[in-house]
C-alpha cells in the first residue's frame, strides 16, 4: 500500500530506489503527476536520478524534458547522468541549453561536471571559458571547481597553469593533492610529483591510495627506490588489502627499476591478476634491459591461459622489445606467430614485429612486413628508416625518407632522428647537412640536443673536428654531456688531441652519473699517453656507484643463449675455442694482419695486449658459432658495447678464411662482414 500523497516523503523515497526497480519507480512517478508535485518541479531531480541509476536513461530525459519547471537540482541530474554514462558531448550540450535559458543559475556541481567534461575532451579552451563564468557566478574559490580545474589542466598537460591554481586556492582537498601528484607524474616530471606529495604530508593531509598510486609512478619514473619501498611499506601498513590497479603499479615500479624478482613476487602475491598487470610486468623488465625476464614471464602467462589471461598486445611489444634486445630471431619469429593466431595485428604489434626482425638481423623481413602494412603511420617510417641507417644503409633510409614525404606524411622530430641517425652511420656529410638545415628552414622542425648529438658526430668522426666543436658551441642552450662524448668520441678516432683535451675537460667538469662516460674519457687519455690523467679519472670511478659494464657477447643456438665474456674460459668447449681461435689467428698473419694494440688503453707490454685483443668477447662468439653451425651458414652475434678497431679488421679476415657472412650488432649498429669486407666501408 502506498502512503498518503500528504505523508510521502519523497526525496528520501527516491533516494533509496536502486538498481531496476522500476515498478516501483513508476508508482512513484505517477503519484508525483496525479498529486500535482512532478509540476512544481520541486523534486523531480530526485525522480532523474532515480531513473538514472535503474539504467533508464531515456526516461531520465523524458521526465527532464516534460517538466513544466526545470530547476537546478533537474538540471544538474541530468547533467550528472550524462557524465556518468561517458557522454561528456551531451554534457556540454546541456550546459550551454541550461545557460541559454536562463532558467536556473549553475551551481558549484554544474561547474564541476562541465569542466570534467572538458577534461575528457581534451577541451582546454571551452573548459577554460566555463571556469571564467564560474569565477564570474562567484565560484572562484570553490574546492570542488577548482579540482575539476587542475584535471583539466592535468589531462591538457598543462602543469604550469595547474600548479599556479593549485598555489591560489586557499582551501586544498584530497581530490585536488591526488590530481597534482598524479598530473605531475603521467607528464614526466616525477620530482614535481614527489615534491607535492612532500607538501602534502608538511600539511598534515594524509594520502589515499590514488594519490600513493601516483606518487609511485613518479618513483618508477624517478628510479628512486628508497622513497618507492618506503610508499610501498606504507600502502601495506595503510591499506592491508590493496587494489588491483595499486599492485600493479607497484609491479611496474620494480620491472622498470632493475628489480625483477620483487617484481615478480608483487605478481604472485596478487590475488587477481589482469592483462594490466601482466603487460606491466612484461613491458617494464623489457625496457630496463632485463629482456630475458621479460621472456619468461611471457612464458608464465601463457601458462595461466587456462585462467582466461591470454598475452594481449601490451604483453606482446614487451616481449618482442626483449628479442629485439638480445637478438633472438627464432624466439620473435615465435611469438609473432602466436600473434598472428586468428587475428590481424594492430599499428603499435606490427611496428614492433617490423623492429624485432630488423634489430635481430633479417632486415629484409623487415622491410617484406613494412611493405605489406595495411596502414602505416609516422612511427612504422621511423622504424623502418632507423632499422636501415642501423644496418649502415644510409641511401635506403633517404629514400624511405622521400616516400615517406611522397605520401603525404609530415616527418616530425622523431623521423629526423632516425634519418640522421642513418646518414651518420654512413658518413653522408653532405645529405647530412642538408637536411639538418632543413628541418627547421622547411619542415618547421626545430632541432633538439639529439639531433645536435647527430651531426656532432658525423662531422667529428667524418675528420671535421673544428665544424663539430664550433656547432656544438652555437647551440641555442648550453650543450650537455651527450653531445660532448659525441665530439670527444670523434676527436679520439681522428687523433685531435688538443680539442679533445678541452672537451674531456668540458665533460668533467659537467659530471655524469654514467661510468661509461668516464671510461670514455679514461681511454681518451690513454690514446693520449696521458697516463697521469687516466688514473685520475679511474680513481674517480672507483669511488662512483656501480660497476664498468664488462664486453659481453653472445650467440643464439638452437633457441639457446651463449654468452661470452673477454678472455673467458669457462665455456664447456673451452678448449676447442681457444685451438679455433688460434688456427684462425695463424691464417690471418698469412694475409698481412698485425694486431693493433694501439686499441688495447692499459699500460701493459706488448705481448700482453695481442694476447688481450685475441680474446674479445666477440672472437670467442665467432670461435663458438663456427665450431657448431653447418658449413656457410650466417652466424649472428650480438655484443652489448662497441667493436673495437683490431676486431673489425679481424672480422672482415676470418669472413673471407672460413668463406661465411658474419654478422656483428654491436652497441650502435650492424656490421655485416663478407668475403674480407664491412658494409660499414670502415666507416663506424
Amino acid at each position: 500500500m502506498l502512503r498518503s500523497p500528504r505523508r510521502w516523503p519523497w526525496p528520501g523515497e527516491l533516494a533509496k530506489i536502486s538498481g531496476r526497480d522500476t515498478k516501483k519507480l513508476a508508482k512513484i512517478h505517477a503519484l508525483m503527476i496525479i498529486t500535482g508535485v512532478f509540476d512544481s518541479g520541486n523534486i523531480n531531480g530526485y525522480l532523474i536520478a532515480a531513473y538514472s541509476r535503474s539504467g533508464d536513461l531515456g526516461s531520465a530525459r523524458s521526465v527532464f524534458y516534460s517538466s513544466p519547471c526545470r530547476k537546478i537540482a533537474s538540471w544538474n541530474a541530468l547533467i550528472i547522468a550524462h557524465s556518468k554514462n561517458n557522454s561528456p558531448e551531451e554534457v556540454l550540450r546541456l550546459f550551454r541549453l541550461m545557460i541559454s535559458e536562463n532558467q536556473a543559475r549553475p551551481d558549484s556541481s554544474t561547474f564541476t561536471i562541465a569542466i570534467k567534461a572538458c577534461a575528457l575532451l581534451h577541451n582546454l579552451q571551452v573548459g577554460e571559458e566555463i571556469a571564467s563564468l564560474a569565477a564570474r557566478s562567484g565560484f572562484a574559490g570553490d574546492v570542488f571547481v577548482c579540482s575539476s580545474l587542475l584535471n583539466l589542466y592535468a589531462k591538457c598537460g598543462k602543469m604550469d597553469s595547474a600548479m599556479a591554481k593549485f598555489q591560489e586556492m586557499k582551501k586544498k582537498d584530497l581530490v585536488s593533492w591526488t590530481t597534482m601528484i598524479s598530473g605531475f607524474a603521467s607528464w614526466g616530471m616525477p620530482m614535481e610529483a614527489v615534491k607535492i606529495f612532500l607538501w602534502m604530508q608538511s600539511g598534515g593531509e594524509k594520502g589515499d591510495e590514488v594519490v600513493l598510486l601516483g606518487l609511485i609512478q613518479a618513483c618508477a619514473s624517478l628510479g628512486d627506490m628508497k622513497l618507492g619501498r618506503s610508499v610501498h611499506g606504507h600502502l601495506i601498513r595503510s591499506f592491508p588489502a590493496l587494489d588491483v590497479v595499486t599492485e600493479t603499479g607497484l609491479v611496474d615500479m620494480y620491472a622498470k627499476n632493475g628489480f625483477p624478482l620483487q617484481a615478480h613476487n608483487m605478481l604472485d602475491r596478487m590475488p587477481r591478476r589482469n592483462l594490466v598487470s601482466w603487460g606491466a610486468l612484461i613491458s617494464g623488465l623489457s625496457k630496463n634491459g632485463h629482456a630475458e625476464a621479460a621472456l619468461q614471464a611471457l612464458i608464465r602467462m601463457q601458462q595461466e591461459e587456462e585462467e582466461g589471461i591470454k598475452p594481449d598486445e601490451v604483453a606482446m611489444v614487451g616481449a618482442l622489445l626483449a628479442c629485439s634486445q638480445l637478438g633472438l630471431l627464432r624466439k620473435g619469429k615465435a611469438i609473432h606467430g602466436y600473434a598472428l593466431r586468428g587475428q590481424e595485428l594492430d599499428k603499435i604489434t606490427a611496428t614492433a614485429v617490423i623492429d624485432m626482425y630488423c634489430k635481430c638481423g633479417n632486415l629484409a623481413a623487415g622491410r617484406f612486413l613494412f611493405d605489406r602494412a595495411r596502414s602505416r603511420d609516422a612511427i612504422s617510417w621511423n622504424t623502418m628508416i632507423s632499422s636501415y641507417g642501423l644496418h649502415g644503409r644510409g641511401g635506403e633510409a633517404l629514400s624511405l625518407f622521400r616516400q615517406m614525404r611522397e605520401d603525404n606524411l609530415s616527418p616530425d622530430h622523431a623521423t629526423f632522428s632516425s634519418l640522421l641517425a642513418a646518414l651518420n652511420h654512413c658518413g653522408m656529410v653532405k645529405e647530412g647537412k642538408l637536411w639538418f638545415s632543413a628541418m627547421k628552414e622547411e619542415f618547421g622542425v626545430e632541432p633538439t640536443e639529439k639531433h645536435y648529438v647527430c651531426m656532432v658526430d658525423l662531422l667529428a668522426r667524418s675528420g671535421l673536428v673544428e665544424e663539430a666543436y664550433d656547432l656544438a658551441k652555437a647551440m641555442p642552450s648550453e650543450p650537455r654531456v651527450a653531445v660532448w662524448v659525441a665530439l670527444l668520441s670523434g676527436c679520439r678516432h681522428r687523433g685531435k688531441i688538443a680539442v679533445g683535451e678541452e672537451v674531456a675537460e668540458r665533460i668533467l667538469a659537467n659530471g655524469s652519473d654514467d661510468l661509461g662516460v668516464y671510461t670514455l674519457v679514461s681511454n681518451f687519455f690513454a690514446v693520449a699517453k696521458k697516463w697521469d690523467r687516466v688514473a685520475e679519472v679511474r680513481a674517480r670511478m672507483r669511488k662512483m656507484k656501480g660497476k664498468k659494464v664488462p664486453g659481453l657477447s653472445f650467440v643464439e643456438l638452437s633457441g639457446r643463449i651463449h654468452g661470452f665474456l673477454v678472455e673467458d674460459e669457462t665455456h664447456v668447449q673451452h678448449v676447442e675455442i681457444s685451438r679455433m681461435l688460434m688456427e684462425l689467428g695463424e691464417e690471418m698473419k698469412k694475409m698481412g694482419y698485425r694486431p693493433r694494440t694501439e686499441f688495447v688503453l692499459q699500460d701493459v707490454g706488448e705481448e700482453v695486449k695481442e694476447r688481450m685483443l685475441c680474446t674479445h668477447s666477440e672472437r670467442i662468439a665467432i670461435a663458438f658459432a663456427l665450431l657448431n653451425t653447418a658449413p656457410g651458414e650466417k652466424i649472428v652475434v650480438m655484443k652489448n658495447l662497441r667493436v673495437c678497431g683490431d676486431c673489425h679488421v679481424a672480422t672482415k679476415l676470418i669472413s673471407k678464411i672460413v668463406d661465411r657472412e658474419i654478422v656483428v650488432r654491436d652497441s650502435k649498429r650492424f656490421h655485416h662482414f663478407k668475403d674480407g669486407a664491412c658494409s660499414c666501408g670502415d666507416f663506424w
